[in-house]
């Protein structure tokens, strides 16, 4: 029998032993045949099975959306018509292009909450000049 056992495949992947059996628990990595002492010993294919599932995780994808995107990959590469990629990907861009929206949104009123040299908050929104999004203003 050929291939990588546990540390070597964790070792290539970046990850540690932990992780692929937590992979392989949640049907992202096949369960590898073992060794007559009992050691899995996994595909060389599995280092980029497990790069592809961490690349996925720092693009922000849950292991559940990188077990979709595998599966995507997988149909494509038996010739099944899948836009599971492209149409994930355009997804995950979409809150992520909503997320630094938002944060731009933030990071602006906090540069006007320095600007304004706001030293109390509590006192600063019961100004007419606060630049801290309240629903209501003291009108007295």
């Amino acid at each position: 029998m050929t291939g990588l056992r546990s540390g070597q495949l964790a070792g290539a992947a970046g990850v540690n032993p932990q992780t692929l059996r937590y992979y392989e628990r949640r049907g992202l990595l096949a369960r590898p045949p073992r060794t007559a002492g009992g050691h899995r010993l996994y595909p060389v294919e599995a280092v980029t099975t497990v790069r592809v599932i961490k690349a996925a995780q720092q693009l922000g994808f849950s292991l559940a959306e990188a077990a979709e995107l595998q599966r995507a990959g997988r149909r494509s590469a038996t010739g099944q018509a899948d836009h599971g990629l492209a149409d994930h990907v355009a997804v995950r861009l979409a809150a992520v292009e909503s997320a630094i929206t938002r944060l731009q949104k933030i990071a602006d009123t906090l540069r006007a909450v320095l600007e304004a040299g706001c030293s109390d908050l509590a006192e600063c929104v019961e100004q007419a000049c606060c630049p801290l999004p309240c629903s209501s203003r003291s009108s007295a």
